[in-house]
């Protein structure tokens, strides 16, 4: 699946919900379903600048594509990172590159965060794009 067929997918599913705490919930549940990173990955050097809690992102690169692994001590950051994974991870980085991230603003997330997390969320996708970057160059050598 292409970045905006799995956006417009999640920007389905979250209409769906009435209520924002039913989207929390939602949100928490993708938390649970996150596989768990190697513990080996648990570094400084992974951690996300600007969380509020403490999130690990690690990539990888398989071919040319790029998957993602991800931790969070804190439910709902799980959960948020969670959803970027479903979106980024097995992408190209340059899939990953050119993609726009309105999905976020259209299901309402960013809004209904508070200040720090949604800083913490712009921090997730930052770094998630300079993976890309860092793995891209990688190809191209």
């Amino acid at each position: 699946m292409t970045i905006k067929e799995i956006q417009e997918e999640i920007i389905d599913e979250f209409s769906m919900f009435e209520d924002w705490m039913e989207r929390y919930e939602y949100i928490i549940e993708l938390g649970k379903s996150l596989p768990l990173i190697d513990e080996t990955y648990k570094l400084d050097e992974n951690l996300i600048k600007g969380c509020q809690s403490k999130v690990w992102l690690h990539s990888e690169l398989k071919g040319d594509i790029i998957g993602f692994t991800a931790d969070s001590d804190a439910i709902l950051t799980k959960g948020i990172v969670a959803l970027l994974l479903r979106v980024f991870s097995d992408q190209t980085p340059k899939a990953i590159l050119e993609a726009d991230t309105n999905f976020i603003d259209e299901i309402g997330l960013k809004e209904h965060l508070s200040p720090t997390r949604a800083n913490g969320l712009v921090s997730m996708v930052k770094q998630i794009k300079m993976y890309a970057i860092a793995q891209q160059s990688k190809l191209a050598n």
